[in-house]
């Protein structure tokens, strides 16, 4: 680690490389999920679905004292409109990174291809009542965005626990950036997103950035005002949270 520090109740952790980054936050939620299985039998984990926790979820997968099988499984985020079977779902990278090498209790998944993709808000939601999230793997995003948040939906006091949102442009741009599409035009417009309620609450807070063109986006979450113009800065406000990053996300600090 080349240091550490706190920015209002936000822990901040600087490594050197991504992969170093993503072993350290890997031990961290580990450490996490073994002090919570004191207190109870099972727990509920939010994952991202995210090139920028690839380092994370390698780790998680290689740490063989994790009980998995004591873990329900959700995600954050999911497209509305892709094609049948697209490899763009989200749910389709969380398979292939994470879910097909741990053991879960269970995976509940949002349906990408759902016919009424309000329903499949409300019926996620009921999920998440029924089994409250203990522990969110997240990233933010280009934009300053946490899960679909984008700045121009982002509520930190939402009343709802999914929602449909539509996508600003620099959040679609990023899904390029990323690979993930060839152009805007294949990028949907639309998605369903845990709400910031949704993922601030739980007990255990991952939030894992690396790379420069997230170099930004940790600059502004550090230092602009906390306020939904970037929805991260809201992390600041969150003692649960502890921001991992690698030297090149940490570059403008």
């Amino acid at each position: 680690m080349i240091k550490q520090f706190y920015k209002d109740d936000l822990l901040v952790k600087v490594f050197d490389t991504r992969d170093e980054m993503g072993r350290a936050a890997a031990l961290y939620i580990a450490e996490k999920i073994s002090a919570l299985l004191l207190e109870k039998q099972e727990i509920n984990m939010i994952f991202a679905a995210a090139l920028s926790q690839n380092e994370l979820y390698s780790h998680l997968i290689l740490d063989k004292s994790i009980p998995w099988q004591s873990i329900n499984a959700f995600h954050m985020d999911e497209y509305i409109g892709l094609p049948a079977g697209a490899k763009q779902a989200f749910s389709h990278y969380l398979e292939k990174k994470l879910f097909q090498y741990c053991p879960f209790k269970s995976i509940n998944l949002i349906d990408p291809y759902a016919k009424n993709p309000a329903d499949e808000c409300e019926r996620y939601e009921a999920l998440l009542k029924k089994f409250p999230p203990d522990i969110v793997c997240m990233g933010i995003g280009e934009n300053g965005h946490i899960a679909f948040n984008d700045p121009p939906v982002a509520d930190f006091h939402d009343e709802k626990l999914v929602k449909i949102v539509e996508l600003e442009h620099s959040c679609r741009q990023q899904q390029v950036n990323d690979g993930a599409f060839e152009n805007m035009e294949d990028v949907p417009e639309y998605a369903m997103t845990l709400t910031i309620p949704a993922l601030i609450n739980a007990a255990v807070i991952s939030c894992v950035v690396p790379g420069q063109t997230k170099a930004k986006a940790v600059y502004n979450t550090l230092n602009n005002a906390i306020s939904t113009a970037c929805p991260a800065t809201i992390l600041r406000q969150t003692p649960t949270a502890v921001l991992f990053l690698d030297a090149e996300s940490a570059a403008q600090l």
